[in-house]
Formats: structure tokens, C-alpha cells, sequence
């Protein structure tokens, strides 16, 4: 069922009355490995904490199957009553209180609370813990709200084969069959902070060593043991050890909570958790068959971003939800710093503006758009708000931030920031206070600007020049913020000017001004006199978050020789500007897809060095195909796209990454005889492409493809799944049996994602994720009105986490139709629970945003 959902009023008056000191919890997982049929886990929790006005009452949260018993100060409290909706009730409180509690609690396959998995490799049993939001109380009783901070002391009880990780070292003792796994005391910190990780774990040690006298800290990474041979530990301490360098010189505080463990775990929902001293990652980041170096480069983002969690979200914690964008966009905009300053990927800067802004444009176009700081009423408004404008957004108005006030100044203002907060609360306006400290700015006015407002201003220059090309005159005219009230905001930003380098050919950088931009119109004075070469970017180096435009002789140049950009970041911006303007129906899409396929051999995409910009590019030009392009030329537009990127992957450097992304994408698009006959070579070995490795993933991608236009059945996925008996072979025979171009694979597919509650989240993201394809769309067609008619059960019966992949997979976003918009505004006219109403509006938009993209391409 779906957990109880705590309102920030309710959080703000338990906090009045509450002040927590200390848990003792105490597990027994025992029986854990025991087989598939364990369900329950024992738990018993003590927690002493003080009332600030004895005799009132107040509850504690607990999702238990079975609560056995409870006493507060010694009086046996009456829980015939418990129901997971309201706790359990502790009446006439005394100023000092001890409450124990004794219960049975259910593990999950849902990635909440304590998952337990089953290997199919070898049987092995792992646990992990998922707290966030307010998930902590399915493992143990607690005040389940981020302010309620408290020590923790855990004891776990578990089969002598397991390791046992939680958030402090532990001592193990006992022999026999059985181990008791006594964890240190921890630090103050939230409910959702808490983690534990158990079962036949793989491990690996290092440490880092101290720095200025610190004492060093133990390193330890952990993985199912099937997974053992693929984990590359070496590469993960190393990038470890490099964060650590960097944000003790940054923050200036030393990393707080002793050892560092870092996780990786099965059916993960999100990329990672920030647990203080033991991360959990997706097992997804343990690459066993090759990736890009483009994933290296986002697993290290991860990894860095989780560790500046430890001081940004974990030592000093936010109040409550409506917070939460500071504590991701933080850790976002960190980890790129540090990835910049620490890490072999010094171009990560460019990876920011192709993916995280991309992301950010797209959430803050939509009609569910927020500000940054947003109003988070109660669990369910922060379960959605995981979103591109809390990272994403958050991160780009941060660096928007540090380009003003100064990046010495922000991180002065930081090391301020912890050394008050340490081991407690607090908001974005002690950030702000601790930066105007640092910088001597006041920083009231752009929490206003760009903290409480909606939508992107759009940046774009207006110039005269003589008849030499020189400047006569230079403007950066900016339009008002939309979607929301239309605000013009203060940018600090850089303008710069490109042009032919003789020596080389290339396009270089010649001149560069930095400036603030304030309303409509910001003359530029220092650009006069100056030569407007072949290109002009008002939003230079990225410094700034706006969207760009510009001017007439500036775009040829950008479509004729893209390419010829010597930089990444400004040839990731004019890729980026190219996508905007075709989502806003300003580029035919026909056209953004001639430009990435470029002219010539050497041209478009195939001359784009940054593997990363390639493959976003890439997934842009497919949505550019499957969903902005003319129906009556999207089959030219494929086919065009399918023939270039198999010869581009046939002209690549053997074994390199570009050959691997070319590969892939081609086996994602819908393709014709010529491409699925290569496909069929490389899956079979019959006809090989040199320097290809098709190994365990690339082998399912390949065969994903045929089967997905009837080119392979039933019989080669189960004669796959044989070779690949893992659990990510299972969920890639999954969606690959989805992908089934038959009206009975559809209706199966549909029937277990909407269905079948009892699935694991990540088998049915894999059925979800196999169920539309852009050459089955016809078969999709009846789904449009089921979609209407099911979802609510869906969100009724689920909780949110297990929920939004349906809600969001499943939107028929295939029906590029007014009866789509017309099936979306009849539901939304009804009376629907507003996270859900949110999720199907953004469905809705996405569909309108497609209809005016396909009307302007087909002019």
C-alpha cells in the first residue's frame, strides 16, 4: 500500500514538540537467507527524546506487518489499533521519554524501505536499505522527518556468511551459523540517512590517507559476488580518493563521518543515495561488458556528487523538503567542479551543458514547471519534484550564482556554512546569509529572481557592423521569462565572438566580454570596434542559465561547420541552441536532423570529438524523428538516419567509442533490410564489423533491434536468456519479449506493468521500457484510451516510487494526435490526486509541444 503521507504542518508541529536524542535499534535478519518465502524481518527500536510540553501528545511512524508490542516510560501502550496510515499513538508525554517498540516488518522488492533480492547466479540473499523521502520507518520505528536529528546504535543479527554494512564500523561477535553485528554509535542525523546493506557482499579496502594530521579514512566498496570479476576498484578508489582531496580543500572541513563505504546494489531505483558513510549505487554502474567512456564519466559524476552529500545534505541537513533542490543542485554543481578540478574529465563542463541542461530546459518548459525553491506541502509534492528544476535548474542557477559572486567567495562562504550548521538544520537562507558574509554582496534580490520564479529568459544579440565587420553597435536583448510572469533576471554572462583560425581552419575564440545583463535591453560597449568573425554566443562558456538564439549569419555558420568549433563547450552550446529551436518549432526538425548527419563525410556528428555530446545528440535526433518530424517524412528521415549512423560505425576507429555509440543507436532506431542484415552479422558473427566486441549487453542490444521489427522471435530471447541466466539478463529477456511486434506481446506487457503489483520495480521498468517502439506504432493504437482508464487504479494501489514509472512509461506519447490532448484534458477534468495530475499534464504537454513541431516541419 502507499505509505502515509506527512504534511509539512504536521512536520512542523512534531518538530515544536520533539527534540530526539538517541535509537537503538536492534535487527534480526537471521533467517534472511533462508529462502524466497522470508518476508518479515524483527525489529525493535528504543528512542529516547524530550518533549518540550509534557503531558501532550504525538505519534511515531512505523509500516510493520505486525507490531508485537510497545511501552513509553515503562507503560504498555495499546496498539490493537496500528494501522500504517497513523502510527502508533504516544499519549500524555513526560519531559523525558524512552519508547521501545517490538515488531514484525516486511522487506520489499519495490526498493523502499529494506529490499531484499534473491541472485539468480548462485542464490544469494542481499539486502539494502532505501529511505528517502520517509522510508525509514519500514525498518525501524522512528519520527520519520529530516529536522528530528538523533544518534543511532544498530545491532543486526544475520547468517554468518553476510557482510554487514551501516553507516558507522561495527563489531562482530558470535560463532556458529549466526554473527551479531554491533554498530558504533553515529553522529546526529535524519531517519533518511540511514542505511544498512547486507548478504554475501563482495568486497574490496583501501583508504585514504589523512591530510594536515586527520586521521586517514577507511575505503571499502561492496558488490553481489557474481558481479565480483566485473568491478573495477582500482578506478573507483582512485576517483574516490581524488574527491576527497578536492572537497577537503574546497569546503575546508574534513570529511565527518569516519569510514567511506560505496555500494552497489540490486534494483536500484535511482543512480545513488547519499547514506553518510555507506552510499548505495545502481549495480548498473558495474560495467560487465564495455561502455563508453562517456559512463565513466557519469558513474564519476555520481560518485562525487554522493560525496559532497556528506557534507551539503548529510553534516548539515536540510529542514524540510522544500529544500531539497539545494541539497541536489548542490551536489550537482559540486561534483562537476570537482570532476573539472580533480578528475582526468576536465571537460565535464561540457557534459553539464549538453545533459543536465537539456534536462533543465525541457522540466522548465513544462506547464508543472516550479521555482527552484519550491513550496513542498507534504511527501507526495516531493516525491515528484525529483526533477530536472530540483537538480538540474538548481545546479545552473548555482553556477549562475558562483560566476557573481565569485567562485573564492562562494566556497569562503561554504566552509562559514558548515562550521555554524554542523550536525544540524538549516535553510537556503543561512546559505544566503553565509555568502553574503563571504562575498559582501546582497544576495536578497537573486533568491528573488531566480529562486521564485518560473521559465527561461531568452538571450540573443542585435548588432550593426561597418563595412569592415566591425561592431558599430552591440545589444543582448533578452525577452521575459516563460512559462510564468515574464520576469527579466540579472545574468552574469560572457559573450564571445569566433572566427578562422589561418593556422588550423578551425573556428577559435578571438575576443570575450564579460558582463551583467539586466532587462530588456543591455548595450555592450566593449564589442564596438571589435570584428564580428563567423559566430557570436551571448551565453559564452555556459555561465549563465537562459536559452539562446542567434543571429542569422551566426546559425549558417553553426549548421554549415559545427564541426569546425575547435572547443567542446561552445560547439555542445550550438548543438544545444540547434535543439531548442526545433522543440520550439524554430528549426524544422527535417533540418536538425540534416545537421547532425552532417554534409559531408567529416561533418555533423561525425566530426563531434566528445563522446558524451555524440550520444545525447543522438537520442535528440531520434526524438526529433519519432516525435517533431512530419509523418509523411519520417520514413525518408529513418532511413537516412539508420544508413548514416551504420556507415559512420563502419567508418569509426575500430574498438573505439564512437563505433560503440554508432552501433548503438543504430540499434535503437527503426531500420531498414540493409541495416538489420549488419545487425544480424554482428549478432551472429557471420558478418563481423572489426574492432566491434559484442559481448553479453551489446549481444542483447542487437538483439532487441531484430526482434523489435519481427526479424527474430521468441525462441532466439529464450535461447539468449540461456547464456545470461543473471538478473540483468532476465530483465533484458524482459524487454525484449515486450518489444514482440504482436498485439498478444503488447496486451502481456500491459496486463504485468499495470497489473502485477508484485513485480519487481526494475523488471517492470524493463517491460515498460520495451513496450512502444518507433516502428510498432500502430500496434499502440487501442492503448491510448486503457491508459485513461487504468492509471488511477494504478496510483491508488501503489506508492509513488512504485507508481511514477507506469504513469510516466505508459503515457501514450506514441498517439501524436488532438484525441490524444482531447483523452489527456477529459481525464484532467476530473477530480485526480495532484502528483498524478502533474505526471499525465506533462505527458499531455509533451504531445502538444510535438503537434506544433510537426506542423511546422511539414511547411
Amino acid at each position: 500500500m502507499a505509505p502515509p503521507n506527512l504534511t509539512q504542518d504536521q512536520a512542523e508541529q512534531r518538530a515544536a514538540l520533539l527534540e530526539v536524542e538517541s535509537y537503538v535499534i536492534e535487527l534480526d535478519l537471521s533467517a534472511g537467507a533462508d529462502g524466497p518465502d522470508v518476508r518479515t524481518f524483527g525489529s525493535t527500536t528504543t528512542v529516547r527524546f524530550r518533549s518540550t510540553r509534557p503531558g501532550e501528545s504525538t505519534w511515531i511512524d512505523l509500516m510493520a506487518e505486525q507490531v508485537r508490542g510497545a511501552t513509553l516510560n515503562g507503560a504498555e501502550l495499546d496498539v490493537s489499533g496500528y494501522a500504517e496510515d497513523t502510527g502508533i499513538a504516544l499519549p500524555d508525554l513526560a519531559a523525558d521519554n524512552e519508547l521501545v517498540v517490538r515488531a514484525d516488518l516486511s522487506y520489499t522488492n519495490t526498493g523502499e524501505g529494506l529490499h531484499r533480492f534473491v541472485d539468480p547466479v548462485d542464490g544469494g540473499v542481499y539486502l539494502y536499505s532505501q529511505f528517502e523521502t520517509a522510508d525509514a520507518k519500514r525498518m525501524f520505528t522512528c519520527f520519520d522527518q529530516p529536522d528530528l536529528k538523533a544518534t543511532y546504535q544498530i545491532t543486526v543479527h544475520a547468517p554468518a556468511s553476510w557482510k554487514v554494512i551501516s553507516n558507522a564500523p561495527a563489531e562482530i561477535t558470535g560463532t556458529g551459523e549466526h554473527r551479531t553485528h554491533v554498530f558504533d554509535t553515529t553522529k546526529p542525523m535524519s531517519t533518511y540517512l540511514v542505511a544498512l546493506v547486507a548478504g554475501p557482499y563482495a568486497e574490496w579496502r583501501d583508504e585514504f590517507p589523512g591530510e594536515d594530521g586527520q586521521d586517514p579514512i577507511p575505503l571499502g566498496l561492496y558488490c553481489r559476488a557474481s558481479l565480483a570479476d566485473h568491478l573495477d576498484a582500482e578506478r573507483l578508489f582512485t576517483e574516490t580518493k581524488q574527491g576527497f582531496a578536492f572537497y577537503h580543500k574546497a569546503f575546508g572541513v574534513p570529511y565527518p563521518f569516519g569510514k567511506y563505504d560505496q555500494c552497489f546494489v540490486p534494483e536500484f531505483n535511482a543512480g545513488a543515495m547519499e547514506n553518510a558513510g555507506c552510499v548505495t549505487f545502481l549495480e548498473d554502474f558495474v560495467f560487465r561488458s564495455k561502455v563508453t567512456g562517456y559512463l565513466y564519466e557519469r558513474r564519476a559524476e555520481t560518485v562525487l556528487h554522493e560525496m559532497a552529500h556528506m557534507w551539503f545534505g548529510d553534516l548539515v541537513t536540510m529542514r524540510w523538503w522544500d529544500d531539497l533542490w539545494l541539497n541536489e543542485s548542490f551536489a550537482t554543481w559540486a561534483s562537476v567542479l570537482a570532476q573539472v578540478g580533480g578528475t582526468q574529465y576536465t571537460s565535464a563542463w561540457t557534459t553539464f551543458a549538453s545533459v543536465e541542461k537539456s534536462w533543465a530546459y525541457r522540466q522548465d518548459q513544462l506547464p508543472s514547471t516550479h521555482p527552484v525553491a519550491a513550496d513542498i506541502p507534504d511527501l507526495q509534492a516531493v516525491e515528484v519534484n525529483f526533477d530536472g528544476i530540483t537538480y538540474a535548474k538548481g545546479a545552473s542557477v548555482l553556477k549562475q550564482l558562483v560566476a557573481y559572486v565569485g567562485l573564492d567567495n562562494f566556497l569562503a562562504g561554504l566552509r562559514v556554512y558548515f562550521e555554524r550548521h554542523a550536525w544540524g538544520n538549516a535553510t537556503l537562507d543561512d546559505l544566503l546569509r553565509a555568502l553574503e558574509e563571504a562575498s559582501g554582496r546582497d544576495l536578497s534580490w537573486w533568491s528573488a529572481q531566480w529562486l521564485q520564479t518560473t521559465g527561461l529568459n531568452m538571450l540573443r544579440p542585435r548588432f550593426s557592423t561597418d563595412d569592415e565587420g566591425r561592431f558599430t553597435e552591440f545589444t543582448v536583448v533578452q525577452t521575459g521569462a516563460r512559462p510564468g510572469a515574464g520576469e527579466h533576471r540579472t545574468h552574469r554572462l560572457a559573450i564571445g565572438v569566433y572566427d578562422d583560425d589561418p593556422a588550423t581552419g578551425k573556428l577559435v575564440r578571438t575576443h570575450r566580454v564579460e558582463l551583467d545583463v539586466a532587462g530588456e535591453r543591455t548595450e555592450v560597449p566593449d564589442l564596438v570596434g571589435v570584428h564580428r568573425g563567423k559566430l557570436v554566443l551571448v551565453n559564452d562558456d555556459d555561465l549563465t542559465y537562459c536559452t539562446m538564439r542567434l543571429d542569422p549569419e551566426s546559425l549558417a555558420a553553426l549548421i554549415d561547420r559545427i564541426g569546425d568549433v575547435e572547443q567542446s563547450l561552445p560547439r555542445a552550446l550550438g548543438w544545444s541552441t540547434a535543439w531548442e529551436m526545433t522543440r520550439e518549432a524554430e528549426l524544422k526538425a527535417r533540418d536538425f536532423v540534416s545537421l547532425v548527419l552532417g554534409r559531408s563525410a567529416d561533418s555533423g556528428i561525425g566530426a563531434e570529438s566528445e563522446i558524451g555530446v555524440v550520444q545525447r545528440v543522438l537520442l535528440q535526433t531520434q526524438t526529433a524523428l519519432a516525435s517533431y518530424a512530419d509523418p509523411e517524412w519520417q520514413g525518408e528521415g529513418w532511413d537516412r538516419f539508420s544508413t548514416r549512423m551504420l556507415e559512420l560505425a563502419r567508418a569509426a576507429e575500430p574498438g573505439s567509442d564512437h563505433q560503440l555509440a554508432f552501433v548503438n543507436s543504430l540499434a535503437s532506431s527503426v531500420l531498414g533490410e540493409p541495416q538489420l542484415t549488419a545487425v544480424r552479422g554482428w549478432l551472429d558473427g557471420t558478418a563481423p564489423l572489426e574492432g566491434l566486441t559484442v559481448d553479453t549487453d551489446l549481444r542483447w542490444s542487437l538483439l532487441q533491434a531484430l526482434v523489435a521489427h519481427g526479424a527474430a522471435q521468441e525462441a532466439e530471447i529464450d535461447a539468449e536468456l540461456d547464456k545470461d541466466q543473471t538478473a540483468t539478463g532476465r530483465r533484458k529477456a524482459e524487454r525484449a519479449r515486450s518489444l514482440i511486434p504482436t498485439p498478444e506481446s503488447k496486451e502481456r506487457a500491459w496486463q504485468r506493468a499495470v497489473h502485477d503489483d508484485e513485480l519487481p520495480n526494475a523488471v517492470s521498468d524493463s517491460i515498460i521500457a520495451g513496450f512502444q517502439h518507433p516502428a510498432q506504432r500502430e500496434l499502440l493504437a487501442s492503448y491510448v484510451e486503457r491508459y485513461f482508464a487504468e492509471i488511477d487504479e494504478v496510483w491508488q494501489r501503489r506508492s509513488s516510487e512504485r507508481a511514477q514509472p507506469t504513469v510516466i512509461g505508459l503515457f501514450p506519447s506514441w498517439a501524436v494526435r488532438q484525441d490524444t490532448v482531447d483523452a489527456a484534458d477529459a481525464w484532467l477534468a476530473g477530480e485526480r490526486p495532484a502528483a498524478l495530475r502533474r505526471l499525465v499534464s506533462e505527458g499531455r504537454a509533451g504531445i502538444v509541444r510535438a503537434l506544433a513541431a510537426r506542423e511546422f516541419d511539414r511547411s
